[in-house]
């Protein structure tokens, strides 16, 4: 094995970017009035739960390196570190992303940790800082495994993964309308996430991608955003607090609570943990397939529409 190159941690590289985005941001909505909106409690309860995410990579970050590195010192393959290694990694990364983040919406385990992610009703650039403090419960970071058995460092994995994440942070704005049709054919943008974030039936389960969308095209989770149904930001049901620990934990503690029923199957319990978010065993809820339903019930001149076409 090569002895790889240093990569910088870039999230932490990033935090004086971040900063003048957001000020910039804030700076054009109040000079234009136009292009979202700024609530201080909710803006702070992000910035809270972006320091609450970097401290929880701080402390349990080691699990997902040491998983990676025992998986390096038995892979026969090695990428090396060149310039189209780190293209190809930075790729096949974001491919990763997309699963993962599929896996997010459609996993209420994984969903626990990716929920607080879109507990902001507002859409502006401190709501990317809105991070998971339980990342590592969900055990996702198995997925990156592939990458480092084809021969990727997990350093250059990790290098790869902080480069995502600075992109997806500029996408979080309502400053932005579209860009050139080039751009949004291939690029994950503005329009693109702000559908990701709506909880209109529409928008429910779409848009996965971290960069390129071409991943949602290529596995039909595209759906494009409509003028004629703007995205409404939140969580289907909004949990209506700006408390970071409420934030960050109430959906596992939901799962835990509905698990502990009495009467249930043992198969019951474990779809409560990891059927799709809205699982039920009583049909008293609704998962997002469920709420497309309804809504074409009461509205059938949507059907084969975007977002109602599969």
């Amino acid at each position: 094995m090569t002895t790889p190159i240093h990569y910088p941690d870039v999230t932490q590289l990033a935090v004086p970017f971040f900063i003048a985005a957001i000020l910039a941001e804030l700076l054009w909505i109040a000079l234009k009035k136009r292009g979202g909106r700024y609530e201080t409690r909710d803006a702070v309860t992000s910035l809270i739960m972006g320091a609450g995410s970097v401290a929880e990579g701080l402390l349990l970050g080691f699990a997902a390196w040491g998983l990676l590195m025992l998986l390096w010192q038995i892979t026969p393959l090695d990428m090396g570190t060149s310039l189209w290694a780190v293209l190809l990694c930075f790729v096949l990364d974001d491919l990763r992303y997309y699963w993962v983040h599929r896996f997010g919406h459609r996993v209420r385990w994984v969903w626990a940790s990716h929920v607080n992610h879109h507990s902001s009703q507002h859409y502006n650039l401190t709501t990317a800082l809105r991070q998971t403090w339980t990342g590592t419960f969900t055990f996702m970071m198995v997925v990156k495994a592939p990458m480092v058995l084809l021969g990727f460092h997990p350093a250059l994995v990790l290098f790869c993964g902080g480069l995502n994440l600075i992109y997806q942070f500029w996408i979080h704005t309502e400053t932005i309308n579209r860009l050139p049709r080039w751009f949004e054919a291939v690029m994950n943008t503005p329009s693109h996430h702000r559908a990701h974030h709506g909880r209109n039936a529409r928008y429910l389960d779409c848009n996965y991608a971290g960069v390129f969308i071409i991943w949602d095209r290529i596995f039909g989770t595209f759906v494009p955003e409509q003028d004629r149904d703007r995205p409404d930001f939140g969580l289907v049901h909004n949990i209506a607090t700006f408390n970071p620990l409420r934030v960050a934990f109430h959906e596992w503690a939901g799962i835990f609570k509905d698990m502990a029923q009495p009467g249930l199957s043992w198969k019951q319990r474990f779809l409560y943990a990891f059927a799709p978010p809205g699982y039920s065993h009583d049909g008293s809820r609704s998962t997002s397939a469920g709420i497309k339903a309804d809504h074409l019930a009461r509205h059938p001149e949507d059907a084969g529409t975007p977002g109602f076409d599969g």
